[in-house]
């Protein structure tokens, strides 16, 4: 070999050591990963609350050595919940029964008030554990895709009515002994709907009329189509993003389960209607867990990465990592958060939401935690984060369930909103230095103090944004829902809706816009459902308890004047619990449908993911793809003006560039509806970082674009469309 071919080597291979280091740490730190989820997974039942067995073993031992009738109907009125929680009813209902039998040995020795009291308590907890059987039974084992779906009939009615019955029966008693438990008379009807019984068998004076359970407006039936399209994957609580994560133009649907024995799972759009699962292919796995999902372009390379939260409603101090999984650009992931600094300490969250607070060009990270500082991870642009909330001034120090960055005052600069349960919420005002000040209470945005989700966007399209905050008053469990929905007086939080000025000021309109309404929303999100032009929203609901049996519920905008409830009618008033939320144009058709991971806090409690087909609305559309130079590759932040006439009548339309609410994750490419008309007078986009706008004029209709940055021209794009498995399409 010369002495030429031998220098050009050793600086080849000298050039190529930074690559294989970076390569060996980051497998070197992937793998530390999923040692230390291996590890939360293997303590899991002992120090998790909600899905651990310990609880239950120590009652077992108590049990062992109890003594009197008195001592084992203590243990067993304790240990019945927790059989129940981890999934064994049979186990559950024998222990209530079995403290019926005790008590009424007992009964002599208390007083009457006493015993009312704990009667009614009892067949309530009997008739929530046979409906919980009476589910399992019938829509957990033998689902069809009306199962569940409020108001229950035709193929949702149950074929193995003995749970329901069961439970008629003791929910008939507690309402003999207490006519006013609304929550007993709201599961009287829901039970009676299972067995095909409704209205005619429900007893007059507990009777919910049939028309309290219709929408107030009409609307096309969406038949949940899941399990025809491959997505009907059953789980717990977690998060869900639907995006192209290998850049085909086809939307992928990425979810997560907060059972740390779950794996991520990745179900790669296959372009005909039906969805493969190439979870093990992407990477994950032994990536266990998560709670929410919030995905970007962390790294400006051209691909999707994506953040996963963990450790929400679990003590501080429990070992829960968040993890940030890098795209190689054809959907396989690796873990790099010890690389790049988010994987110092972990603390307890569900929620978090990208933006470059800065406008250097590169994606910053805040993450909201529970009841310990929050975090602001400045991007270096050298795939590396920092954390500066402290020097920021946005700790928060409270237990954070939302946040959200919008640019509420227009100063080029965008805020955060934080959404804290059991205390005031924040709105941090972005000082441009570096610094946030919160102005809350000061632009009088601080309600509800019972609050969950929370987002930024303009639903009556004047250009300014708005502010939306779900409130989750949960002190009255079912009882304020039911009073709520039933039009009767309650002491609970509604959710709000502020209007913005764009000048920085709000304004409360939730009562005139009927947005204040007792929902309890977890997973939420919004979007364009019928295409008009106009966001409409979606709300994942309940609590941990298996008596929260409510129906999901879906919104329609009324052209920013009001927002119509049409949950029962489009057929997406699921009662499981809701969680990830997202509205997306999966079958590139120009309408958005919408996916929703369903299931409980709970082993017990798990149930099936929805995917709601969108029949379509005749409305035209516009789909944007933005590709930031100076501003983030993703370009989140970024505002999107569309110019209409209809008919001679002009009108715009606003879209920021977000991945919607925060909990769930839409597609960051922008899907709008423009409702009639047939052109566009023109798309005006607004970018943060360089603060340039650029302007394309009479721009046709139902196309995917992409508007790259500093670029005179748009480029369109050749998205392939199909069809989503068809359901009924009938409005009601």
């Amino acid at each position: 070999m010369s002495s030429r071919l031998k220098l050009l080597c050793a600086v080849l291979c000298l050039s190529l050591l930074p690559v294989l280091w970076l390569r060996k740490n980051a497998v070197d730190t992937h793998d530390q990963m999923l040692a230390l989820l291996e590890e939360v997974k293997n303590r899991t039942p002992i120090e998790n609350e909600y899905l651990g067995s310990a609880a239950l073993e120590g009652l077992n031992q108590r049990l062992a050595h109890a003594v009197t009738g008195s001592d084992r109907m203590t243990i067993l009125w304790e240990r019945a919940p927790l059989a129940l929680r981890l999934g064994m009813v049979d186990e559950a209902l024998d222990d209530l029964r079995t403290v019926q039998e005790l008590f009424t040995e007992l009964r002599p020795g208390l007083s009457p008030d006493a015993c009312l009291e704990f009667e009614v308590e009892l067949h309530f907890n009997l008739a929530v554990a046979h409906l919980r059987k009476g589910e399992t039974e019938n829509c957990v084992h033998c689902q069809t895709g009306e199962s569940c779906i409020l108001p229950i009939r035709g193929e949702g009615v149950h074929v193995h009515p003995a749970g329901s019955r069961q439970a008629v029966h003791h929910l008939q008693q507690v309402l003999q002994r207490q006519p006013g438990h609304l929550p007993a008379k709201w599961l009287l009807n829901v039970a009676h709907m299972t067995l095909g019984s409704y209205p005619d068998s429900v007893p007059s004076p507990y009777l919910i009329e049939p028309s309290k359970f219709e929408s107030e407006a009409s609307f096309p039936r969406l038949a949940n189509v899941a399990a025809q399209a491959g997505l009907s994957t059953f789980g717990l609580a977690g998060g869900a993003i639907v995006d192209d994560f290998d850049g085909d133009h086809l939307l992928d649907v990425i979810v997560s389960d907060w059972n740390t024995s779950s794996e991520l799972r990745y179900f790669r759009n296959d372009g005909d209607g039906s969805f493969s699962d190439r979870s093990h292919e992407a990477g994950f796995r032994g990536v266990f867990g998560g709670l929410n999902l919030r995905h970007a372009d962390y790294d400006n390379d051209g691909d999707l990465d994506i953040l996963v939260l963990r450790g929400g409603w679990l003590a501080a101090g429990a070992l829960s990592p968040n993890s940030l999984l890098e795209n190689d650009g054809a959907g396989v992931f690796r873990d790099v958060t010890f690389d790049v600094g988010l994987g110092d300490v972990h603390y307890p969250t569900q929620t978090a939401d990208w933006a470059d607070f800065d406008n250097d060009g590169f994606l910053d990270l805040f993450i909201g935690n529970e009841d310990v500082p929050s975090q602001l991870f400045k991007n270096t642009g050298q795939r590396h984060f920092i954390d500066v909330a402290a020097r920021a001034g946005v700790e928060n120090r409270r237990y954070a369930k939302g946040v959200t960055w919008g640019d509420y005052n227009d100063d080029g600069f965008p805020d955060l909103y934080v959404s804290n349960l059991g205390s005031s919420n924040r709105l941090y005002r972005n000082n441009r230095d570096g610094t946030f000040t919160d102005v809350a209470t000061e632009k009088d945005v601080a309600q509800p103090t019972e609050s969950f989700p929370a987002w930024f966007w303009d639903f009556n399209n004047d250009g300014a944004l708005d502010l939306y905050v779900g409130a989750y008053d949960i002190r009255e469990r079912m009882h304020s829902f039911v009073a709520d929905f039933l039009g009767l007086p309650n002491s609970a939080e509604f959710d709000l809706l502020y209007q913005g000025d764009g000048s920085g000021n709000f304004v409360d309109v939730s009562g005139e816009k009927r947005v204040a309404r007792v929902t309890l929303p977890m997973g939420s999100n919004f979007g364009d459902i019928d295409g008009d032009g106009f966001l409409d929203y979606y709300l994942g609901t309940g609590f941990t308890e298996y008596e929260a049996l409510q129906p999901n519920r879906l919104f329609l905008n009324r052209a920013g004047e009001h927002f119509d409830d049409v949950s029962a009618a489009s057929g997406m008033s699921h009662i499981q619990k809701g969680h990830g939320v997202s509205f997306a144009d999966i079958d590139n058709d120009g309408d958005r449908d919408v996916f929703i991971v369903m299931g409980g806090a709970y082993p017990g409690d798990g149930f099936t993911n929805a995917l709601f087909n969108n029949p379509g609305f005749d409305h035209h559309w516009i789909t944007i793809k933005l590709v930031g130079q100076q501003t983030n590759r993703s370009g989140i932040g970024a505002r999107i003006h569309v110019a209409l006439n209809e008919s001679g009548k002009r009108r715009s339309i606003y879209r920021w560039v977000t991945s919607g609410g925060s909990f769930g994750g839409n597609p960051l490419r922008q899907e709008i509806g423009i409702g009639v008309s047939s052109q566009i007078e023109f798309i005006e986009v607004t970018w943060p970082t360089s603060r340039k706008s650029q302007r394309f004029e009479n721009v046709g209709v139902d196309q995917f674009i992409e508007i790259t940055e500093g670029q005179s021209e748009y480029r369109r794009l050749d998205v392939p469309s199909f069809s989503l498995p068809s359901g009924d399409r009938s409005p009601r």
